[in-house]
């Protein structure tokens, strides 16, 4: 595993502090463990395992594997305590192990790809959770977490941003993006039944743009976009005016955020995981990224790709007071850094292509 990867972790870990220690000894089940964030939660638990815990973690990865890949350099495949299955969550699973965990985590999160798949990004979420909680109400863990997405609430006017968990949300049903959006609000009912009927001591969290290390280089989301850009000596695009504004999470405070939503959230509850600071037109965005890497760069205004589901919010940003009172989630990666960070990743991966 590179060094760098493993930098990552430790500071997870860090960050983390005795909160880790309750994963010890116990087994987890990663829905969509194939994708950028999945890839992390498997890499964590097997860092745990070769430096802090003596009973190892066991994990249950599962992916269907239309977005996601099975093989990462942030995990070993071959690891004696990780079984990596190919599935869809859509089809109800069944496992003999008692689970402790359960991550939710089976999602087409990327904008092309849920155009691209519209019918897979709702049942991967509605059909997924749907079963997901069925076999939790059967394996009776000690928590479960929902990746919902802070796409629920749509378009927030001003005075709900920073936006709290209790804002209901500015959401089409009809639009290109709906199949995402709602899926994910209709996965936070789910949730918020089977804990009320069953008990489930299932948890929601709300990602705020979470980026980072892991990421496809061709992920056409808008920061791999961007960087990717700048490493190929490319045109950065920017989408009609680039004056939407969005707030940026990196990995590591994600993973964090994650981790401590799973283990001391509230059941019933959704919790904001993301930054409350450093709201960046996509513009400037654009320019950041050209600080960090060092040289001027082509920076275009154009117009949405053909297929692209228009309709971004104006601005996204998190109030992270729950999250940080009841959790004690205290993000502290800048923007800055962490674009340094996925300067230095993408050129890794670029290395080795």
């Amino acid at each position: 595993m590179p060094e760098f990867i493993e930098e990552q972790f430790s500071e997870v870990v860090r960050k983390l502090g005795d909160v880790a220690d309750k994963l010890e000894g116990t087994t987890i089940l990663i829905n969509g463990a194939g994708g950028f964030l999945g890839n992390h939660v498997i890499g964590l638990m097997q860092y745990l395992n070769r430096t802090r815990f003596t009973k190892p973690v066991h994990t249950i990865a599962i992916d269907n594997l239309i977005t996601g890949v099975k093989g990462s350099l942030f995990f070993k495949l071959d690891d004696p305590n990780l079984e990596f299955i190919q599935h869809d969550v859509c089809v109800p699973f069944e496992t003999p192990r008692d689970i402790d965990y359960i991550m939710h985590a089976a999602s087409i999160a990327s904008p092309v790809y849920y155009a691209k798949y519209p019918m897979e990004t709702l049942t991967a979420t509605v059909d997924g959770l749907r079963h997901t909680l069925e076999l939790a109400r059967v394996k009776k863990p000690k928590g479960v977490l929902y990746f919902s997405s802070s796409e629920i609430y749509g378009d927030p006017p001003p005075e709900h941003i920073p936006t709290t968990e209790e804002y209901h949300g500015h959401v089409s049903c009809t639009s290109l993006r709906a199949c995402y959006d709602e899926s994910k609000r209709v996965g936070e009912t789910i949730a918020t039944i089977y804990h009320r009927v069953h008990g489930v001591p299932v948890v929601s969290v709300r990602p705020f743009n979470a980026y980072g290390p892991g990421m496809k280089i061709d992920d056409q989301r808008v920061l791999p976009n961007f960087l990717n850009a700048a490493l190929a000596g490319a045109t950065i695009e920017i989408h009609n005016r680039g004056e939407q504004t969005r707030t940026f999470a990196y990995t590591t405070d994600v993973i964090n955020g994650f981790v401590r939503t799973l283990v001391l959230g509230r059941g019933g509850e959704a919790y904001n995981i993301g930054v409350d600071h450093e709201e960046i037109s996509i513009y400037d965005l654009a320019k950041k990224v050209e600080e960090a890497y060092g040289a001027p760069l082509d920076i275009q205004h154009a117009k949405y790709p053909d297929g692209y589901p228009v309709g971004d919010p104006s601005r996204r940003c998190p109030d992270i007071t729950k999250a940080r009172t009841e959790l004690g989630y205290a993000p502290d990666i800048t923007l800055e850094e962490g674009l340094k960070r996925m300067l230095t990743w993408y050129q890794l991966l670029r290395a080795d292509l």
